[in-house]
């Protein structure tokens, strides 16, 4: 049984960076080639194979931050939930997404206790099935729409540009795990 301790949850509305740059891990969503949403997925997952691997990868930098084993299963389950987004709004009109908690599925799934081991080919996995979807998408599919429970509507094209800086953001989150592997800070 894990003591960790609570992380504070994330309660921002992030669809800005589909506007401008982010500030933090400078992804620029707008600069992205929809053709090639499924392939930097692809190159996202590979990388967090590298920062599982790390002795460090189960640890908590401080006692509220998710560790990077932590991190990769919320990116895990970011590409579930994305998967599942994308299926709809191809497959229905404008449909709504049922709310996602982040948080609480992190607490339910005890990402606290997870294995790296574990983590990294579950990874691996859901990002192939959801840039399969996003390779499968062509011509005005693209434009098809979907409306999240805050009321922000996507495309599917902006929808993979948000899904990618999510999972972009958080490869940068963990950015410490490579500095330490060099012995740095």
């Amino acid at each position: 049984m894990s003591d960790a301790a609570p992380i504070e949850p994330d309660t921002k509305d992030w669809t800005w960076v589909l506007e401008q740059p982010c500030p933090d891990c400078g992804f620029e969503a707008s600069a992205v080639d929809r053709s090639a949403i499924g392939a930097e997925i692809r190159g996202n997952a590979e990388e967090w194979q590298q920062v599982l691997a790390a002795p460090q990868a189960a640890e908590r930098p401080e006692p509220t931050v998710w560790s990077p084993t932590e991190y990769a299963a919320h990116v895990r389950d970011v590409h579930r939930v994305f998967a599942g987004r994308v299926t709809l709004m191809l497959a229905e009109d404008g449909p709504r997404f049922a709310n996602w908690d982040q948080d609480e599925t992190a607490l339910a799934e005890r990402y606290d206790l997870l294995a790296p081991a574990q983590v990294g080919p579950e990874l691996l996995e859901e990002a192939e099935r959801v840039a399969a979807a996003y390779d499968a998408v062509e011509g005005a599919a693209w434009e098809r729409t979907g409306t999240r429970s805050n009321g922000s509507t996507f495309t599917v094209e902006s929808l993979g540009r948000y899904h990618l800086h999510d999972v972009v953001h958080h490869l940068w989150d963990v950015r410490w795990v490579h500095a330490a592997d060099r012995g740095g800070a």
